[in-house]
């Protein structure tokens, strides 16, 4: 039997050599025939394509050089593009082929028919298309198109092929003149990255007034992908590039589209799709220096980063890079380590941390979560940076009745020691849970417990200090939240620990002095940048795309719906046993003590529900519910009080 299958091999391998010898002898002996020469030209693409072995016999019985020259000979269009056509996939399809075609010759070329105002778009097209092909993953290709003067006449149609702002896609001619400049655009991406190539990534730049252009005239997803492709390859772990980007408005104006397409995603998907886009190109502008995030404190960049993630459409590996550039955002810069707090941000990481089971996400959480001690340390000493005056005396008698936060510190540490006698008991899965839950409930103790006595606090004011009351508690929560986690992780040592125990395998950090920054987020952040640049082959178009990372299959929504997170977070097995350990010897239930829900609690919920909508946990941990209450407690009590044809939202 196998010897059978390897004598099919064989006739097959047999009948593809016959099949090339012919139509290179076609090619050959019709020069005088265009449309001949066009046809043999196409089926040998379709025959190399096929098999990678074919390419390399194609070259071995010099068929590879001979369409090359052909293409620089012939005097037909159509058979000059059809024989770029035929190099470009067979380059494309095996290596030793592509470093045959690599040379500063068939460069210049190329350049020639690039700049010949007498080539038509479609020439044009094919002969962008096989310089990506010698470019990519090729160092000496990098070389070559920059020494040849290639890529400056690149740069020049980035410039000039489209001319008007006005993209308007059902005309051909423009459809046509798009396709050849979005082909440009993932070539220039190959120049400059993968491998990195400081120097034309120096002369790429020089695109960046013209790129701002664009995206601040045309926001549509066919522009804004390729130059977001563009920007963030051409400027990624090169600081020199990334100060010239600023300098010239670059992260300004990615800001306003970001603000922009974040208020449009409350209206349509798309658009939440394309904020991603460009809260990636923004975050590898400022991942190698978090100073540069200063600029986007402005523009309030970390609270629309927040809003967004919350959008429901978006999967984990969305999420990852919006929580990423928070924690690039927060690392070095005050303005946003305040706004993230103002923005619920805490909270918001805490869920992720808890929800989530990508490995990536949780990473980029435990980092953000890491960025709010260094603020929150700040904001204890010295309040009056981000206060007015006439609170910091309200603000000081606050303090004098929270010295029991050393207690809730305290049950932190019940919690950790309840997860050491776990460890030695060798349970390693419990572990794993305990600790998320090690973690959650001493930050929820600490929040709702300093809101409760700052309600209470701010609650003796007369008729006419209503107002006035009303807003200096609310500034007061503010600040008093952050002083919780400073005084609960009183040393980076506590801090580490806390975060080792939500996650051990996340706490990856790599220091320098007193910087922290994820090693391998960063590194993966560069890799899903190269990874928009991609070209469909069959069209010769090169085309930027957003690429969705699949990541583990989550739980079904039924199951969901059914189970507080705290449960959904175990497997079936430990479910059980904590099913088990709430039933009384004889078999019964325990049943929980039953709250009813004060009017303030009722308050609380249809706030969060207009501000966060149906997001419970997110709810249940920004306000200062009775102790024991669980998400799923707020979801069937809103679901109750709505159903009442009566009840009308305070």
């Amino acid at each position: 039997m196998q010897t059978s299958m390897e004598s099919e091999d064989t006739k097959k391998i047999q009948e593809m050599k016959t099949d090339l010898n012919l139509l290179l002898e076609c090619l050959k002996y019709q020069m005088d025939n265009a449309f001949s020469q066009k046809e043999a030209l196409v089926t040998i693409h379709s025959i190399c394509q096929q098999n990678s072995n074919a390419s390399l016999y194609f070259r071995e019985i010099g068929g590879l050089m001979f369409v090359k020259n052909l293409a620089k000979s012939s005097e037909h269009s159509m058979v000059k593009e059809a024989a770029l056509y035929t190099l470009g996939a067979v380059a494309e399809q095996n290596v030793y082929c592509q470093q045959t075609l690599c040379t500063s010759e068939l460069f210049e070329d190329l350049t020639w028919f690039l700049s010949n105002n007498d080539s038509n778009t479609n020439l044009k097209r094919m002969s962008v298309y096989v310089i990506l092909v010698l470019v990519s993953n090729n160092r000496t290709g990098q070389t070559l198109v920059r020494e040849t003067g290639c890529i400056s006449v690149l740069s020049q149609l980035f410039k000039t092929v489209l001319s008007k702002y006005e993209l308007n896609l059902s005309d051909e001619n423009v459809f046509q003149s798009y396709q050849l400049w979005s082909s440009v655009c993932s070539t220039l991406c190959v120049c400059v990255n993968n491998p990195q190539n400081d120097e034309n990534q120096m002369l790429c730049s020089s695109l960046f007034p013209h790129a701002n252009d664009w995206l601040i005239n045309c926001m549509k997803p066919e522009i804004i992908r390729p130059i977001c492709s563009f920007i963030g390859l051409t400027l990624a772990n090169n600081t020199y590039v990334q100060k010239y980007f600023i300098s010239v408005g670059g992260l300004d104006v990615l800001s306003q589209v970001l603000v922009q397409l974040e208020s449009d995603s409350h209206k349509t998907l798309s658009s939440a799709k394309l904020a991603v886009v460009v809260t990636k190109t923004v975050d590898a502008c400022i991942a190698d220096n978090p100073t540069f995030g200063v600029v986007l404190s402005k523009y309030h960049i970390v609270s629309k980063l927040l809003a967004l993630l919350l959008h429901e459409s978006l999967d984990s590996g969305e999420k990852f890079s919006i929580v990423l550039t928070v924690g690039h955002c927060t690392e070095d810069c005050e303005e946003n380590q305040y706004d993230l707090f103002k923005s619920n941000g805490l909270p918001l990481m805490i869920q992720v941390l808890t929800e989530s089971q990508n490995e990536e996400l949780n990473k980029a959480a435990t980092f953000v979560l890491h960025n709010c001690k260094k603020i929150t340390e700040k904001l204890s000493l010295s309040l009056g940076e981000y206060s007015f005056d006439e609170n910091e005396e309200q603000l000081k008698d606050v303090n004098m009745k929270e010295k029991n936060l050393e207690d809730y510190w305290k049950k932190a540490k019940e919690i950790l020691h309840r997860i050491e006698q776990l460890e030695r008991e060798g349970n390693e899965e419990t572990v794993q849970r305990e600790k998320y839950k090690d973690y959650v409930s001493s930050m929820n103790i600490n929040i709702q417990n300093t809101l409760k006595h700052l309600h209470a606090d701010s609650s003796g004011g007369g008729p006419k200090a209503e107002d006035k009351d009303k807003s200096q508690s609310r500034k007061l929560q503010s600040y008093k939240s952050h002083e919780v986690m400073s005084k609960a992780c009183t040393n980076d040592d506590q801090m580490k620990t806390l975060l080792k125990s939500a996650n051990p395998v996340n706490a990856c950090y790599r220091e320098s002095g007193q910087n922290k920054t994820l090693c391998k987020a960063n590194s993966s952040c560069n890799q899903k940048l190269r990874e928009e640049t991609t070209f469909e082959k069959k069209n010769f178009v090169s085309q930027s795309s957003d690429h969705i990372f699949k990541h583990p299959t989550p739980i079904a929504k039924n199951t969901k719906q059914q189970l507080p997170v705290t449960e959904i977070l175990l497997t079936p097995r430990r479910r059980r046993q904590l099913n088990n350990e709430s039933t009384t010897p004889g078999g019964i239930k325990k049943r929980r003590i039953r709250k009813n829900f004060t009017e303030e609690e009722v308050n609380y919920l249809f706030n969060g529900v207009k501000k966060m909508g149906n997001h419970w946990n997110l709810i249940l941990w920004s306000f200062p519910f009775q102790q024991g209450r669980k998400a799923v407690d707020l979801a069937h009590k809103y679901h109750k009080l709505t159903k009442r044809p009566k009840c009308v939202a305070p």
